[in-house]
Parts: structure tokens; C-alpha cells; sequence
């Protein structure tokens, strides 16, 4: 009989996370001074019990029973064979993805959310100030403060997005959330690019900028912010996917893909699925990993390995990253949330030491292949998904050139239920594909020139 479906039991839950920092080789975050971070630097930002996280170098690290409770409201989440997509393809390759549009906010963000906001919690933090892209992150998080309690969430949303998905505002308001377009006149940095380019599409940049400020100027000490990819905490608490996937492989006598793939933005669902399988690697197992970005974004293959600012107004530390420079502003792609200008550090690492394949997919074939995703197994997929359904795609058709029983494992990040404007525009003729030219990238990079250098 057919198994569409391996499910784990709540009791087989992962009861740490894995931390891939004890493993690669990582340069340190650097204050304006060009000298490394300390914890007690970052204080201001982020509550100490996250700040631990962040510079741990411990390979496990233990996640608390509370925030497993609360994890379970919908993990572990269910690995899927896509078999109706394997015959589409004619295809030899067995095709699985693990389906995080589950979660209540419909993608994989509420695996970061709910610990953060709970340590903040713990904490004695009242307020979280965050950003967010296509408000995936924004929905999760405001979630997350209502399902615990006595937190205040505040999300500036670039202002693109939040003019093209009013679905994703009404989440975060309905859950208690409180939505504000970004560029916004509520902050110095906000006002300071208004002043400058009133028409501005907006950036997770800008956003970031915004968000730190309203965090870091509050008189009474208990607001912090609240990041949903590019750090190291938030890369540790979605490896949940991937162990998950282990062990639901496992079940049916796979002990590794030979390809695992996820969307490359900040970095946080693609890290979830692939850091479990990178340790394989590490450890020798032969396993491809492959990060799927947009053509418009390019910042894994195209950007620069460097010291850049996460923010515009250069807010953070100094981050080691593939950055296309804290100025660059993103074409309006309906990929809201892959439109970053850097790279998480810890995907950066696994990128520059070769553990990772970076492709970049024009935004027509994507949505392609998110119809296709959706016409044979039933969900429609979030376009950031679709950027791993297109590269899934064409691996399979590879296997079926090379005449070779492959195993693909991609992360199904979350679902489209909130960005039809974008399939609808698609399928209308109105959405065409932009890719970043290399003179603007090189433009937005001059600036940077005096920054220190990774070694």
C-alpha cells in the first residue's frame, strides 16, 4: 500500500536543537569599532538567555519542556511523498517534503517565534519590536506573543508587501499584533528614507532599522526585538525541521537523501531543514544541498563573503555574510520574504566551506512550478516555497535524464493562502522576471570598501 505520509509521535519529538556553529568555522560579529561583539554589547537588543544562544558554540542545546508543549500544537509536522509530482515529471527520484504550512501562521516561522518570545518572557521583556517581509515572520510572532501572553507585539512590514498582502496585516491584528508600513514616520530612520525617496518600495533593511530603533530607544528598559532569520538563535530553533526529517526518513529505510533542498532569504527555513544533514556531511555522508534564491536577490550567487551592517541605518553589528551591501533595496518580487540583502551567517559559513550549492531562479519558473505543486498535490505553495519546488523540479528532471533513483527532500516552508495576488498577476501575464545587474550590485558595494574583511 502506498504511504503518502510519515508521522512522527508527539513523543518522538527532538528534545534539543543542533547547533552548527560547534562544527564550522565562523569569523565573529565586529562593533563600528571593527573589534568583536561582546555578549554584554547586545543587551540592549535581545534578552541575555537568547543572547547565550547566540554565541554558543555547544553542539545540542535543550529545549525547554514549556516550549515543547507549545510546539506541539502542530509538530512534529508531517514529511509527505509527492508522488502525484513524481508522475507529472516521470521522474525515478522519490520526491519528499516536510510540510511546515501546518503550523497556525501557515509556514515555519512559529519554530523560532514561540522560543523567543517565551525567553523573552522569562525574561521579564512586556514589548517586541520586529520586521517583517511578506509578514510570514510579523503573523508568527504575533501569534507567538498571544499564545503565551503579556507580550506586546509591534511589526513594521516593508511597505511593499504590506500594500500587496492586506491578509497577512489582519493576521498579526487579529492575533493581537500591531502591523505598521515601513518605511514609517514612528522612527528617526524611518523618516530620515521617507525624506529621501517618499516612493520607496521598502526594504527588510529599513524594516530591521525601525524595528531596533523602537526596541533600543524605549525609556522603560522592557522592550527587545525580535529577529525571524539571519542569526544564530533563530537558525538553531528551526533545526527542528530537519531532525524531524531524520527521523521520519528513517522510518521508511533512508538513512540520507541525496538532495536536500530549501529557499534561501535570511536563511532560517533553509538552514531548519538542511544543518542536520550538513553534520552528515561534515561527518562524510555524500549529500547535496542546494539553496534556491531569486534571480532579483542574488546575495549567495552574486553577492560578496564580507563584513556588512544587517540593517540601512547600520543599527547591528557587523556581520560576517554574503551581503549585496545594507543599501541595496530589492525589485518588488512577490517573494516578499527572500528580498534580504544579506545572508545569515551560519548559511554564509556552510556556503564559503562548500557544503551548500546556491542556485538563483527567475521568479516566472517558479510560480510554474508552484501551479504544477499545487495542480498534483493539493497546496498551494507561499512564493518564497516555490523557489524550492523549482530547483526540487529540476533535480528530479536530472535524475530522470541520468536514469537515477534519487531521494529529494525539500522544505515545503508555507503556504500561498495569503499571496494569490501574486499567482493571480502570474497567471494574468502581469509578473515579468528582473534580474539584478551586476554594475548595481557593484554600486551598492563601493560604499562598504573600508569595511574590515573576513579572514
Amino acid at each position: 500500500m502506498m504511504q503518502k505520509k510519515i508521522i512522527l509521535d508527539e513523543s518522538e519529538m527532538p528534545k534539543q536543537w543542533y547547533n552548527l556553529a560547534a562544527d564550522i568555522k565562523m569569523q565573529p560579529p565586529l562593533g563600528p569599532d571593527g573589534k568583536p561583539v561582546t555578549a554584554d554589547m547586545l543587551t540592549p537588543v535581545f534578552p541575555m538567555n537568547l543572547i547565550e544562544q547566540e554565541v554558543s558554540t555547544q553542539r545540542w542545546i535543550d529545549i525547554p519542556e514549556e516550549v515543547q508543549n507549545l510546539l506541539k500544537i502542530w509538530r512534529p509536522s508531517p514529511l509527505v511523498r509527492a508522488y502525484a509530482l513524481e508522475k507529472a515529471l516521470g521522474t525515478p527520484a522519490k520526491i519528499f517534503y516536510k510540510n511546515e504550512s501546518v503550523s497556525p501562521a501557515g509556514s515555519h516561522k512559529p519554530n523560532t517565534a514561540i522560543p523567543q518570545a517565551w525567553y523573552n518572557k522569562q525574561f521579564g521583556i512586556k514589548r517586541l519590536t520586529t520586521e517583517t517581509g511578506a509578514g510570514q515572520w510579523g503573523s508568527a510572532l504575533s501569534f507567538a506573543c498571544s499564545l503565551l501572553g503579556g507580550i506586546e507585539c509591534k511589526v513594521f512590514m516593508v511597505r511593499v508587501s504590506f500594500e500587496q498582502k492586506p491578509f497577512r496585516q489582519m493576521l498579526m491584528n487579529t492575533w493581537g499584533g500591531t502591523c505598521i508600513s515601513s518605511p514609517s514616520t514612528q522612527t528617526a530612520a524611518g523618516r530620515a528614507i521617507l525624506a529621501s525617496d517618499p516612493n520607496t518600495p521598502g526594504s527588510l533593511g529599513i524594516a530591521i532599522s525601525e524595528a531596533v530603533e523602537a526596541a533600543v530607544t524605549d525609556p522603560t528598559g522592557e522592550t527587545r526585538y525580535a529577529l525571524g532569520s539571519v542569526l544564530n538563535h533563530v537558525m538553531l530553533h528551526q533545526t527542528i525541521i530537519g531532525l524531524e526529517v531524520q527521523k521520519q526518513l528513517a522510518k521508511v529505510g533512508i538513512k540520507n537523501p541525496d538532495i536536500v533542498i530549501g529557499c534561501a532569504g535570511g536563511g532560517s527555513n533553509f538552514a531548519g531543514i538542511s544543518f542536520p544533514f550538513i553534520l552528515d556531511k561534515i561527518n562524510g555522508a555524500e549529500i547535496e544541498v542546494i539553496a534556491a534564491e531569486p534571480f532579483s536577490c542574488p546575495t549567495l550567487t552574486k553577492g560578496t563573503f564580507m563584513y556588512d551592517n544587517g540593517d540601512i541605518a547600520q543599527m547591528t553589528p557587523l556581520l560576517p555574510m554574503y551581503s549585496l551591501g545594507h543599501r541595496f533595496v530589492p525589485a518588488p518580487i512577490h517573494a516578499g520574504g527572500l528580498r534580504y540583502h544579506g545572508m545569515s551567517p551560519l548559511v554564509s559559513a556552510a556556503v564559503r566551506e562548500g557544503y551548500v550549492t546556491p542556485v538563483a531562479i527567475h521568479q516566472s519558473e517558479c510560480f510554474e512550478a508552484g501551479i504544477l505543486f499545487s495542480k498534483t498535490e493539493g497546496i498551494i505553495p507561499a512564493p518564497e516555497t516555490t523557489h524550492a519546488i523549482a530547483a526540487t523540479i529540476r533535480e528530479a528532471l536530472k535524475a530522470k535524464e541520468e536514469g537515477k533513483e534519487k531521494t529529494i527532500v525539500f522544505n515545503f516552508s508555507g503556504h500561498g493562502l495569503m499571496d494569490l495576488v501574486g499567482y493571480d498577476k502570474f497567471l494574468n501575464g502581469q509578473l515579468s522576471d528582473y534580474e539584478l545587474p551586476d554594475e548595481e550590485i557593484a554600486r551598492n558595494l563601493k560604499p562598504l570598501e573600508n569595511y574590515p574583511k573576513p579572514v
